[in-house]
């Protein structure tokens, strides 16, 4: 008698993780299938807000397995929404797609554009977004099979580099009665933690002056580039002056055309970032005082647009504990002979002081749990304040690399890029199904999240009011 007992309270354990398995092993049958279309984003790198082929791509994948898609919601083109099922908990995984301007490289472990000047996914977004879709249809497809009550929903979410699509689907109402928030993002290691970003806002302020002959009637002129400089002297004089977590730097994106000519109107592009988004709104204000100052004393006019704003990134516990449990059942990134000889070349490029070896890719991240935001910025941070969001990190790029850099590039558009994809994509998966198979999870993290937000929290877009600014990258 004891026997059967124990075989029914057995049952149910050996069959969720059979399910588990067969997920997985489904997962590493398709793992070319969506390694190519993160592959043909990778060729074909589109910069923030024209997204257009990357974007359709994942939709008629996500629409050929089954999901119901809407594209260009909340009035972005390249933005969308997929969903499956019905009813509660509805659980949504995030995809990201955008490459930045001026990384173009090739998967060779030296420094080679593939167009000189070009745009490169140095962050790594078309693995993002090919495993978000991945885990998404494994979702589906297991709810289907299992016939599991509630809703899964993939948000194509693009220009997260400082476009901040992620801010007008939050304003939008697109996530309202979403329960809990899955991301992941390429890293050079393995992590799920409960750990935080900074906020940041980023501007672009513009001067405008008298063009006139430099050197035959420079008198008549009022320099728009004076300007930029002025401002630019003033906020780097600012450093000293604000809390040392502060993150404040800028490029020139508009100087003038010739030497000859005093210039007419000049642009600089400023990012501030913080810990606190309070505290980025109170140092963003000092620097339109110091742009209000430089238009005042180089007698030039002065307009600035907000282009991005952001909160950071509130951790959720509860969340992230179920995910490290996850990551740690997958494991991390193991080297092939000819993958051990692409890291050991990359690591070659790294600058004095850089400490990696290829084994690191196979390590898992102690579990950390920090509300002190370091390292960048992230439009996940809007979402995070909404609901219960958790996210992790695998090696899809070789140890030590630098987000942003040639060398993120090269190791994301090769093998070693696939593995840690398919690696985020199960763990994600597995992480999903545990919600979903345990309705206690999302009320417990949805406490925490009320809990870490404050009483009385009521959420502010820092872009304002403000449309998308899908012209951003033009």
């Amino acid at each position: 008698m004891k026997k059967i007992f124990l075989l029914i309270f057995l049952l149910p354990l050996f069959s969720a993780l059979a399910q588990e398995q067969e997920v997985l092993k489904k997962l590493d049958a398709k793992a070319d299938f969506y390694g190519d279309i993160a592959r043909k984003i990778w060729a074909n790198p589109e910069l923030g807000y024209l997204e257009t082929n990357s974007s359709a791509l994942l939709q008629k994948t996500l629409s050929d397995a089954g999901f119901k898609v809407t594209p260009g919601v909340a009035e972005i083109p390249t933005a969308f929404m997929a969903e499956y099922g019905s009813g509660k908990p509805v659980i949504g995984i995030m995809a990201e797609f955008d490459a930045l301007p001026g990384v173009s490289q090739e998967a060779v472990p030296f420094r080679k554009a593939v167009v000189e000047g070009g745009a490169g996914h140095a962050c790594g977004h078309h693995l993002f977004g090919a495993a978000s879709v991945a885990s998404g249809i494994s979702i589906m497809e297991w709810m289907k099979e299992n016939k599991i009550q509630g809703t899964i929903r993939v948000y194509g979410t693009p220009a997260e580099e400082g476009g901040g699509g992620k801010v007008y689907i939050a304003r939008a109402g697109l996530i309202k009665d979403v329960d809990a928030m899955i991301h992941w993002h390429p890293s050079s290691q393995n992590a799920a933690g409960a750990t935080s970003s900074l906020a940041n806002i980023s501007t672009k302020f513009r001067f405008y002056g008298e063009a006139s002959h430099a050197a035959a009637a420079p008198e008549r002129g009022k320099s728009a580039l004076d300007a930029v400089e002025a401002m630019n002297f003033m906020v780097n004089l600012m450093r000293e002056h604000v809390p040392q977590e502060t993150r404040m730097h800028y490029v020139i994106t508009k100087g003038g055309e010739a030497p000859n000519v005093v210039p007419a109107f000049a642009e600089s592009y400023h990012y501030v970032r913080h810990p606190d988004a309070l505290v980025v709104k109170q140092i963003f204000e000092r620097m339109v005082k110091a742009a209000e100052g430089a238009a005042l004393g180089t007698q030039t006019r002065m307009e600035y647009e907000v282009i991005n704003g952001v909160y950071n990134l509130l951790p959720n516990e509860t969340l992230a504990r179920i995910m490290h449990k996850n990551l740690e059942k997958i494991g991390g990134v193991t080297y092939t002979p000819e993958e051990r000889k692409f890291a050991e070349d990359i690591i070659k490029t790294y600058p004095a002081g850089v400490k990696a070896t290829p084994e690191d890719a196979t390590k898992i991240a102690p579990f950390v749990v920090s509300e002190e935001g370091g390292g960048g910025s992230t439009d996940v941070g809007d979402i995070s304040w909404l609901v219960p969001t958790v996210g992790l990190g695998t090696a899809t790029w070789v140890p030590g690399t630098s987000a942003h850099t040639w060398q993120a590039v090269a190791s994301g558009g090769m093998s070693i890029g696939q593995k840690g994809m398919i690696n985020a994509a199960k763990t994600m998966t597995l992480t999903v199904m545990d919600i979903f198979k345990d309705p206690s999870v999302t009320g417990r993290a949805l406490e925490e999240l009320n809990k870490r937000r404050g009483e009385g929290f009521t959420y502010e877009a820092l872009v304002g009011d403000r449309k998308a600014p899908l012209d951003y990258r033009k």
